[in-house]
């Protein structure tokens, strides 16, 4: 059975424990990359005929599990790594890390230990990538790219830079149009390529397999990249090592820069020494013919060389620190000559602490030199506040990637988030290119009316603000409210307790979630056949793709639920879930996927795998179809046979407790029959009427103890027979998985399992709206409940009440 994604992710980062203490993550990602790579490229192609690479005797994953325990395990795993490394054309790329040293791994039989232990780890039948890899998505890739941004997050603010966010990435992949190329002779190039993350998400959103150029400042970066190509099925990507700035390695045979149809790059933020090597005045590749950047700045540098690299109709996007598109001098004359020349197509303002090198936030410029002389403005687009924290960093959501593409790609203008600001605005602006100059984001504030609160009654202006509810609610507004003794202020018509219900209940509101109810059956009814026909092979990717779209497509016609929400369920779903199951079903057929798998005891793994149920002592774990489902479909009159059996014990339960609660004290009744620990049990009970049986003065404990112990049988036998009832209805679970036909298995996976799920999510959406509108008309109302006369009024008749009982209290006043 294939391993599903999340765990293959997780398993793989249990390899980098072996390795921690000695060095930190930037380090041990150098050890864990090439292990993956070398056990990848042994399973794919070792002992193929015909294979892309020739694994050699002696330069295989197989080799290294020979040398567990083996004294001089280091040295010969470095032999077998450099092995491979010339048979696959791959020297100074999966050769850098050295596995024989003593500093990094430890002396004598520690190194052997730790490598023999980490070896083993990748040799497991979870990790049998022949059996694991689903034509056409890459999982080894996606794994790699798992592990890279665990290993940014942990290597901190001084070592992140290799990896750029995956979302961001693909945000860069999407803005760039590079989904329209239609050749393989087009190329895709970025001069400081990191592990090559922009680069490959580029690759992957083209048709076609366009051809990749990368250049890397770091070899240990560079081989990286090179390894990260392989495993997304890119090998003949183009990634060399040097300073692009000083020595660019893509040339044309004049010995000019090379150009390309598409460029992207996160260059270092700032970089003090980006001039080192060269002279920017007299650059032979003329890249600066706008301006030389400051020196202790390369911002402008590196943007420049973008510009320089692309073909006239070459579009890139660059990531840059948000001073770029405000800071003075040498930097606001360059700026200003490239929005003349119309090269600037778009800035996109990205959320702050996004970026595993730096905390402050960025921006994405995006550049397009075809019918740079016809642009007539800049699209902006602020995107700061969209996004989710996780851990210490934000993290854009799936929901935010499309919104920000969407927005860009219909260059469709928003208030607060996007609009087209013509040169004019910008000339008139000095060329500063600061956001906040063109896009106030900032929310309305929520201004408190004086006149309401001397007088009362709820402003016209706050209702007349919610004029998106009152357009498919019209009859609500006139429901709750009406006008006030004023003009300009209404008042509510429904207690405020009411709010709620007035607006469940009414047939506008009924009407509205029925519409979208309706809409989500459609949707559904349409998807359906679809993914009850997914077979061996298929693309899971591909297929999550087309589903959002059509569902977020189809949520664009419903007022008041924002489709991007609608679609972000789908996306949680497809993470947490649904894309586990799609691998499993693609990899191993529907069938084989429902079978429950035996959970074999791992004693060296620290976290247990919890069962979903157990046939005499073997447990097993249902993941695609768990427990849950059959017990709502098939055993329903089971399960709620044992919920009032649980009930019968729960009440018992209870009397003990308020038995516990009336006589459990240190002077009551139960009070000596606890054990040391404060507790009533069989064994206390039963001793303490042993040790009071004579006692004449004792009736009284007696009675209690009695009724007690009668309760705790009681209490037993019923749990007892919730256990009974449990392990009969496992029994009959366990047996069900065996009689299920493919038919059965489909409906209750796609029916009741993903689309089950994904309906929940829709109704919770519809609750927030009428939850967002109560609880902003409850504020309202309770806002200006009171208003200043009211509370005089009130004052005075407390202070009159106060002075009459200070009277009749012989209270004198002066």
């Amino acid at each position: 059975m294939a391993i599903k994604k999340s765990e293959l992710y997780s398993f793989l980062w249990t390899g980098c424990d072996e390795l921690r203490g000695g060095m930190d993550a930037s380090q041990y990602k150098d050890y864990v990359l090439v292990l993956l790579f070398v056990k990848y490229v042994s399973d794919k192609y070792a002992g193929q005929k015909d294979a892309l690479f020739d694994v050699p005797a002696g330069g295989s994953f197989a080799d290294m599990v020979a040398l567990d325990g083996d004294k001089e395990i280091g040295d010969k795993i470095n032999t077998i790594i450099s092995r491979l490394a010339e048979a696959i054309d791959l020297k100074g790329v999966i050769d850098v890390a050295d596995f024989n040293d003593p500093d990094k791994l430890g002396r004598g039989k520690e190194m052997v230990d730790r490598l023999s232990n980490l070896v083993s780890i990748f040799n497991t039948p979870e990790l049998d990538f022949r059996a694991n890899r689903a034509e056409g998505d890459d999982i080894l890739g996606d794994a790699y790219e798992y592990l890279m941004r665990h290993f940014a997050t942990e290597s901190g603010k001084s070592k992140g830079q290799f990896y750029t966010p995956a979302e961001v990435s693909r945000i860069m992949a999407k803005v760039i149009g590079i989904g329209g190329a239609t050749s393989r002779t087009q190329t895709i190039y970025d001069p400081t390529c990191g592990s090559g993350s922009l680069l490959l998400k580029g690759h992957d959103e083209a048709p076609v397999d366009v051809t990749i150029y990368g250049q890397e400042k770091d070899n240990t970066t560079r081989a990286l990249a090179k390894m990260n190509t392989f495993l997304h099925d890119c090998p003949s990507a183009d990634i060399w090592q040097g300073n692009t700035l000083a020595h660019p390695y893509f040339k044309q045979p004049s010995g000019d820069l090379k150009t390309f149809d598409f460029v992207v790059a996160n260059p270092p933020f700032s970089d003090k020494a980006w001039s080192r090597g060269f002279n920017p005045a007299n650059d032979e590749f003329n890249r600066f013919p706008y301006g030389v950047p400051p020196t202790k700045n390369g911002d402008y540098a590196y943007l420049l060389h973008v510009l320089a690299s692309l073909k006239s109709t070459g579009k890139g996007a660059v990531v840059m620190p948000h001073g770029v598109l405000f800071r003075g001098n040498a930097e606001a004359d360059i700026r200003r000559e490239i929005v003349r020349r119309g090269f600037i197509k778009a800035i996109i303002g990205l959320p702050a602490n996004l970026f595993y090198g730096t905390g402050i936030p960025a921006c994405i410029v995006v550049l397009d030199k075809e019918d740079a002389a016809a642009r007539k403005g800049i699209f902006m687009v602020d995107a700061s506040k969209g996004f989710i924290k996780d851990g210490n960093k934000n993290r854009l959501r799936a929901q935010d990637i499309h919104k920000i593409v969407d927005i860009f790609t219909r260059q469709l203008e928003i208030p607060r988030y996007a609009r087209m600001v013509p040169f004019s605005e910008i000339e008139d602006n000095e060329f500063n290119l600061n956001l906040p100059r063109y896009i106030d984001a900032t929310e309305p504030e929520d201004l408190q009316d004086i006149d309401a609160h001397l007088r009362g009654g709820i402003p016209s202006r706050d209702l007349d603000a919610l004029e998106d509810y009152w357009k498919v609610f019209p009859a609500v507004r006139s429901a709750l409210f009406t006008d006030a003794d004023r003009p300009g202020y209404c008042q509510l018509k429904v207690d405020t307790g009411d709010i709620k219900s007035t607006i469940f209940n009414h047939e506008e509101f009924a009407t509205f979630n029925q519409s979208v109810t309706d809409l989500f059956a459609r949707w559904q009814a349409e998807r359906t056949p679809r993914l009850m026909a997914i077979a061996l092979n298929d693309k899971p990717k591909a297929l999550i793709e087309t589903l959002s779209e059509s569902l977020l497509e189809i949520f664009r016609q419903v007022s008041l639920v924002d489709p991007y929400d609608i679609y972000q369920h789908l996306m949680d779903f497809w993470a947490e879930t649904m894309q586990d199951d799609l691998y499993m079903i693609v990899s191993d057929g529907w069938k084989e996927a429902a079978k429950p798998r035996l959970i074999v005891e791992d004693k060296a793994k620290k976290k247990k795998e919890v069962a979903d149920f157990t046939i005499g002592k073997k447990k097993y774990k249902a993941e695609l179809v768990p427990p849950s489902l059959l017990e709502r479909r098939y055993f329903a009159a089971e399960v709620q046979a044992i919920e009032r059996l649980e009930a019968e014990r729960d009440a018992i339960t209870i009397l003990m407790e308020e038995l516990d609660e009336e006589h459990g004290g240190n002077d009551g009744l139960l009070g000596e029959a606890k054990t040391d620990k404060g507790k009533l049990i069989k064994s206390s009970v039963k001793a303490r009427l042993v040790e009071i049986k004579g006692d004449v003065d004792a009736d009284d404990e007696r009675e209690q103890l009695d009724d007690y112990a009668a309760l705790i049988e009681k209490e037993s036998t019923a749990d007892k027979h919730v256990k009974t009832a449990g392990k009969e209805l496992e029994a009959k679970i366990a047996a069900k998985y065996g009689e299920f036909s493919e038919d059965e298995i489909k409906t209750l996976v796609v029916e009741n399992k993903w689309l089950g799920t994904l309906a929940a999510g829709v109704q919770g959406e519809l609750d927030r709206v009428s939850q967002a509108l109560t609880a902003r008309i409850r504020e309202l109302a309770e806002r200006y409940a009171n208003p200043l006369p009211q509370l005089t009024d009130e004052v005075a008749t407390l202070t009159a009440r106060v002075d009459e009982h200070l009277k009749e209290m012989g209270a004198k006043w002066n």
